[in-house]
């Protein structure tokens, strides 16, 4: 339909999220068809599904039966054909056993069916009580990157990513990895060509042909994998209180742990990379709802979750119809992509009282920026004890914040990222 928005184009994100169109969507056309059309150096696609309301994002994700991981990957761009048995090896883009038992040609008739057996595998690696362990060191490291922004700052300005949650995000995971202080420059320069593929200040990803290339693809990950294995033959001989000797001491495949370390690495990173930003944004922009957390009125941990609501980290996620299904009224055809858009979702005034109000206080707060169903986050209870200790830090060396200059947005359909946040300590 000519008249309905456009909420693929990655360019437009670059001013944030577009929630006028979202809440068009939500209102006339809860699954609306999208146009895949070449951009940014990509080509043209065949066009999906968008889902926008929550309560079908939350179907859409719970559904595994009725819409696949791994039929089609989770991204919005198809892969190459030829990568797709490489890619569907991660877990993000497997299906669990149970879910296509009812249909005889579903992912599990074509073997993509570990999602189980990996997750429970991590699990018990990414325990909470080894999180936890490290609540310490995360606070510390909060309190030392905050005061450093402020007693650098320039006539009291700073740029909170580049002085702040940039190293915060990356130093805290590679400590729960378990990888050397001498190697973490390169989870961050992997992390970038993946992420900020779409954006041009991003690092270009070219193929040995010279030509644009998919950043997931086996030739473009191999120098990480390669990574992958030397770390975890290391703690195979030095083991450590971390979740790579854990992985590394289980019972996951060489190919399967590759695909751990690429999943940890880049959703690890930028999960928190992208939220931690986006929330102080929020405070920033919301100087009533800055003051009642400064005031004690309000608790952390509620605070926190609003402000995920607000900014989630994750725009969409891809998933492919196992079946001809009827979604909200509209008829989808087995193989059609269908894209839930978690943003969109966590703005539905059918799930939020006054959703476009920043309310420190929310409760209930069923938002989605963790996902839901069996891909429900892994790492969300170690990204909420990041960022409620750097938020509880603030609260003691950067407690009031306002704006210095617009922010700079990641261009990209897929990550809520912020590349720049100048704040100033008032």
């Amino acid at each position: 339909m000519t008249d309905t928005p456009d909420i693929f184009d990655p360019r437009q994100y670059a001013a944030g999220p577009p929630y006028a169109a979202y809440r068009e969507l939500r209102d006339r056309l809860p699954v609306a068809w999208q146009d895949e059309p070449a951009v940014l150096g990509r080509p043209a696609g065949p066009g999906f599904w968008a889902v926008t309301r929550h309560a079908d994002v939350v179907r859409v994700l719970k559904d595994a039966a009725g819409f696949s991981s791994a039929l089609g990957t989770t991204q919005i761009r198809d892969p190459d054909p030829a990568d797709l048995p490489f890619i569907r090896r991660m877990m993000l883009n497997q299906d669990p056993r149970a879910a296509a038992r009812s249909d005889g040609g579903g992912p599990v008739a074509h073997g993509f069916h570990d999602h189980g057996r990996l997750r429970r595998l991590v699990s018990r690696a990414f325990t909470p009580s080894r999180v936890e362990r490290f609540e310490g060191l995360v606070r510390d490291r909060a309190r030392a990157l905050l005061t450093a922004a402020r007693d650098g700052a320039e006539d009291g300005v700073f740029d909170l990513v580049a002085d702040v949650t940039d190293d915060y995000a990356l130093l805290n995971l590679t400590d729960l990895l378990g990888v050397p202080p001498g190697d973490r420059g390169l989870l961050l320069e992997w992390t970038e060509r993946v992420i900020a593929h779409q954006d041009p200040d991003g690092p270009t990803v070219t193929g040995p042909d010279g030509r644009p290339a998919d950043p997931r693809s086996p030739a473009m990950l191999a120098e990480m994998f390669a990574y992958a294995q030397d770390l975890t033959a290391h703690k195979r001989k030095h083991p450590g209180d971390d979740v790579m000797t854990a992985l590394a001491h289980g019972e996951l495949a060489d190919a399967e742990l590759e695909m751990f370390f690429f999943l940890l690495t880049v959703a690890g990173n930028d999960t928190v990379r992208s939220a931690a930003p986006g929330g102080f944004l929020a405070l920033a922009e919301h100087p009533v709802q800055q003051a009642e957390l400064t005031g004690n009125q309000v608790t952390v941990g509620a605070a926190v979750d609003e402000l995920l609501r607000w900014h989630p980290p994750v725009l969409s996620f891809r998933r492919t119809a196992v079946r001809d299904i009827v979604l909200a009224g509209r008829r989808i055809a087995a193989g059609d992509k269908v894209v839930v858009f978690h943003a969109s979702a966590n703005r539905d005034e059918r799930a939020f009282g006054d959703p476009e109000r920043l309310d420190l206080t929310r409760t209930p707060n069923p938002h989605v920026s963790f996902g839901d169903g069996p891909h429900i986050c892994l790492g969300a209870h170690f990204a909420r004890l990041q960022l409620t200790a750097l938020h509880e830090e603030a609260l003691r060396v950067l407690p009031r914040t306002e704006l210095a200059a617009e922010p700079r947005r990641l261009v990209s359909n897929f990550i809520n990222g912020i590349k720049s946040l100048p704040l100033k300590a008032s």
